[in-house]
């Protein structure tokens, strides 16, 4: 148990083996293991899983806590215990063998997408429904591609139907972060979802790479996020996800990744803004920024961090300490999964 334990970051309490603290950069990095828990935890109807992974249903049937060792790792999970019954350690393996065959980025755009439409002044759109399962919202431009995460993730959906589609795709993202590197990410089960494609969100409500000019490009990001709830900081804490995975020409007409290390969850992105040299693209494609070398890029929406004042600054911290941006990314990546959601009427945050 010791060494299960120390290759997911844990240790155990010497006096209660049901209490696991992180170790090392984790202990740190990991707001994402303690301190984003912690306002649900001081309700009267939460508990902890011990590390078997048994469960006690206290209060309103709500348990939550960190699953150490086990399949689950130190995913953060809370379920209701009565009404779900899904196996969620065998779908994080499953999970974590996507994730091992490399569509981990692609798993987390998924998530992301499927989440990134929520709209707070008509509470419509988000996580709830996972409705990009139907059309229009599966044949927009922005969801070009993520058919392909969808048809990645039906098996198991095949395997496990006591998860809702819309709880498997925020877990495949939760999972695809950690798994590749980056914090655990506090999760809930709860989401349900849509017969047909009636409460598909209208197009238009996704980030788009470029406004035209500099300052519309701006604007734009945080119209958008502050559309869902966000503020500046959380806008680029959940930006630095690019450093993930890579454009495809043949989907959004952009080309190339943001960082060297496409499925590994860390700072890069922050740092390659700001060390790098960015220079815009001579090619037939759209606008975008490369590197000396040609093989990194940035999209315009990407450099809107450093153009804006306040954003850099937060570029600057992220860039300087992985640790906070693990701590602020891992929160605000937890409430974009729940945004919008009618069975998470008291959230977290």
């Amino acid at each position: 148990m010791a060494g299960i334990l120390a290759r997911h970051g844990f240790r155990a309490l010497a006096t209660r083996s049901n209490v696991l603290l992180p170790t090392g950069a984790q202990a740190s990095a990991s707001f994402s293991t303690c301190s984003t828990v912690a306002p649900v935890e001081a309700a009267s109807n939460f508990s902890r899983f011990n590390l078997s992974g048994s469960m006690a249903a206290v209060g309103g049937g709500m348990v939550l806590g960190w699953v150490g060792g086990g399949a689950l790792g130190g995913l953060a999970v809370e379920a209701d215990a009565e009404a779900n019954s899904a196996d969620l350690s065998a779908i994080r393996a499953d999970i974590d063998q996507l994730v091992e065959e490399g569509h981990g980025p692609l798993l987390v755009r998924l998530a992301w997408h499927a989440a990134g439409s929520y709209d707070k002044s008509s509470n419509s759109g988000g996580s709830n429904g996972a409705s990009m399962r139907f059309s229009p919202e599966s044949d927009i431009g922005a969801n070009a591609g993520l058919g392909l995460a969808r048809d990645l993730l039906e098996p198991i959906k095949s395997r496990h139907q006591d998860i809702s589609y819309a709880d498997l795709w925020t877990l495949a993202g939760c999972v695809s972060i950690e798994s590749m590197g980056g914090p655990s990410i506090p999760w809930r089960q709860g989401r349900v979802d849509a017969e047909d494609g009636s409460s598909c969100p209208p197009d238009g409500r996704l980030p788009g790479a470029d406004a035209g000019q500099a300052g519309k490009t701006v604007q734009h990001i945080r119209d958008v996020f502050y559309r869902m709830g966000f503020n500046d900081k959380e806008i680029v804490a959940l930006l630095g996800a690019h450093a993930l995975g890579r454009c495809h020409e043949d989907r959004s007409g952009y080309k190339g990744p943001w960082t060297r290390a496409e499925t590994t969850f860390s700072n890069e992105y922050f740092r390659e803004l700001l060390e790098n040299t960015w220079t815009l693209k001579k090619w037939s494609g759209p606008e975008q920024f490369e590197d000396p070398t040609g093989d990194l890029m940035m999209l315009p929406s990407d450099m809107a961090l450093v153009w804006d004042k306040t954003f850099r600054g937060h570029v600057n911290a992220y860039a300087a300490d992985q640790d906070a941006f693990y701590a602020d990314f891992s929160a605000a990546f937890s409430k974009l999964m729940e945004v919008g959601v009618p069975n998470f009427n008291k959230p977290w945050w």
